[in-house]
């Protein structure tokens, strides 16, 4: 029997199949991640004050560590993707043991740095006398956790490449539960304090660094990979994630000046900045979802030496960035009288966020465009290119929020900076989608 022939209308549901297949999960994970934070908050929080300013100050760290190496994840997908797309799976779960080993490397490194040095970190943040102790307790014992932390991003890497989301969000749901289990049993039935809370979350994330490499060695064993450390192999994953690194401190130099600037403009303006920082992330986790899909579907198409399927899915997954944007938008404008009062009843701070939150509702569907080519960019392995379209980002960005509180601006002409950075970041990532220059075929690039 013949089969039927492939239409635009075919093509575009088999399209959204694959991103819902991915991006659902992927979305889970995501969200679980930064729940860790909040179970241990919760916890900690009824110790007592000092305690939770200790875990919030402890946590910022770790937090910014663990994003700094996100291209661990990045960088895995897109160069197992390519070789799943090639159908050579051996080499697809090796480059993943590339990514894992050079994981364990970067931990290695960072353990023997940070823990010395953390009664020094805690004091560039300006800890007060009452809660420095706590935040260097916690940060001590939770640095222990950083080789099993970057572990599960390269492993979770591997399985998006691999065209897998959902054991990564079962993960992250066993991780999570453990964690809060742990968290309740260490400090209050054992007694230990923050200490205790540490420890909970420095088990949970070694139990889920472990269930990932079970699912990574067995797929290794089924398909005759080596697990061995292979010196070329983890240099060429280093290369890879070099361009994404400063991708991502460049990305975190921006979100860094922004909250300065609002730390200038007064203590309301820093207050409604949080808050909308806080929701900002939040419909990120949405967007970065079909980001990852992305990442996965175009590493495997280019794999396949599929062009068309490339650009085909890249303007489906534009489409549905443009969409999940104005969801938000609207979502972000209705929400506005029962999200505000959750996190503020002053009205300075209420006067101040509402035009500033308006500006984000507007922009989110620049941010959904922005979310998805930057996917497709990472699946195609064009790290280099993210690398300096996110300096000229920076570069136009900081001038102009750092003249925002001389020129007597607000809050909500910060977010219209941040605006701008998003624009900037759509220009550049447009050109090159356009241009082509990204489609590079082949099980490698």
């Amino acid at each position: 029997m013949t089969p039927a022939p492939t239409t635009p209308r075919t093509g575009r549901r088999r399209h959204d199949r694959e991103i819902v297949a991915l991006a659902v999960p992927a979305f889970g994970a995501l969200v679980a991640e930064p729940l860790f934070v909040m179970v241990d908050s919760a916890i900690v929080g009824h110790l007592g004050t000092p305690q939770l300013a200790g875990l919030g100050i402890a946590a910022a760290l770790l937090m910014t560590a663990v994003s700094i190496f996100v291209f661990l994840a990045y960088a895995t997908t897109a160069a197992v993707a390519r070789r799943v797309g090639a159908g050579d799976l051996p080499a697809a779960i090796r480059q993943g043991m590339d990514g894992i080993w050079l994981a364990l490397l970067l931990g290695a490194v960072v353990v023997a740095l940070a823990i010395p040095s953390a009664p020094w970190l805690v004091d560039i943040f300006g800890a007060s006398d009452t809660a420095a102790p706590y935040a260097i307790t916690y940060l001590r014992i939770s640095i222990i956790g950083i080789p099993a932390m970057l572990v599960v991003l390269a492993a979770t890497g591997v399985l998006r490449g691999l065209q897998d989301t959902r054991t990564p969000l079962y993960v992250a749901i066993g991780g999570f539960t453990a964690n809060g289990i742990l968290n309740v049993v260490l400090v209050y039935g054992a007694g230990l304090g923050i200490a205790g809370s540490a420890w909970g979350t420095v088990m949970a994330q070694v139990g889920m660094a472990v269930a990932y490499l079970i699912v990574v060695v067995r797929g290794a064993r089924r398909h005759g990979a080596s697990l061995r450390p292979d010196t070329a192999g983890i240099r060429a994953s280093a290369r890879a994630g070099v361009p994404l690194l400063v991708r991502t401190l460049s990305l975190r130099a921006v979100l860094m000046i922004a909250t300065a600037v609002a730390a200038r403009l007064g203590d309301a303006d820093i207050a409604a900045h949080q808050i909308i920082l806080s929701l900002w992330s939040l419909t990120a986790f949405a967007l970065d979802a079909i980001a990852i899909a992305g990442q996965a579907i175009i590493g495997r198409y280019l794999g396949a030496n599929d062009e068309k399927g490339a650009r085909e899915a890249c303007r489906r997954m534009v489409e549905w960035g443009i969409g999940c944007g104005i969801a938000l938008g609207v979502l972000i404008m209705l929400a506005r009288p029962l999200f505000i009062p959750l996190f503020t009843s002053d009205p300075a701070v209420k006067e101040t966020l509402l035009p500033a939150l308006l500006v984000v509702a507007v922009s989110q569907p620049i941010a959904g465009v922005v979310f998805v080519l930057d996917g497709v960019l990472m699946g195609a392995g064009d790290g280099r290119y993210l690398a300096w379209a996110m300096l000229v980002t920076l570069a136009v960005f900081a001038p102009v929020a750092l003249l925002v509180p001389s020129l007597g601006g607000g809050l909500t002409a910060l977010w219209w900076a941040m605006t701008l950075m998003m624009a900037v970041r759509l220009i550049t990532l447009w050109v090159r989608t356009r241009s082509g220059r990204w489609i590079v075929t082949g099980a490698t690039r």
